[in-house]
């Protein structure tokens, strides 16, 4: 599949399908240097939350284990009950910039290219199982301890997730839903 073919499926798909933000939604801004996620509302901060990220450093995640908290836009997809995390909030990564770059530079073919395309345009959450790695989102802690909390206020710890404590995510959950924007900044 050819790289100019790939650019223009992408610009049709964005072109098609426009991802509107509804001025009455909530947005969350994750400020990875800052250790923080901010609820937004009508560019109005409701609240700041600590977190932590990827382990992997600065930088976008590029590729499945990198430990790499991803820097774009996405949007909430799944929420779930977790015994090890509390809660998990999955985001739709990757998404078709991190699927751009992903083929681009060889870490996935044209094949994985057209399944997250594909599941873009359907508005589903995109494969999981690329060299891109998946399983991306916001999570609590588990079970509390005084070690973990310690650790999660000092240290960038998950494998690329965004972490809060419990009773933060507990708190974040009464103004989020499916389809939520998530942006992630450094």
């Amino acid at each position: 599949m050819s790289k100019n073919l790939i650019v223009f499926f992408i610009i049709t798909i964005i072109v098609i399908i426009p991802l509107q933000i509804n001025a009455e939604d909530y947005q969350l801004i994750v400020y990875k240097n800052n250790k923080e996620l901010a609820l937004k509302k009508a560019n109005n901060i409701v609240k700041k939350y600590h977190i932590a990220t990827g382990k992997g450093g600065k930088g976008t995640k590029r590729k499945r284990g990198d430990s790499k908290t991803p820097l774009g836009v996405y949007r909430i997809s799944k929420f779930s009950k977790s015994n090890r995390f509390h809660y998990f909030i999955q985001l739709d990564y990757p998404n078709l910039i991190d699927a751009w770059y992903g083929f681009k530079n060889e870490v996935i073919d044209g094949s994985d290219f057209k399944r997250i395309a594909n599941a873009y345009k359907k508005r589903e959450s995109p494969p999981q199982d690329t060299n891109l790695g998946g399983q991306i989102g916001i999570h609590g802690i588990g079970k509390t301890t005084t070690k973990k909390l310690a650790i999660h206020e000092e240290l960038n710890w998950t494998d690329g997730c965004i972490a809060l404590t419990n009773d933060d995510i507990n708190h974040l959950m009464k103004f989020i839903k499916i389809g939520t924007t998530v942006v992630i900044k450094e």
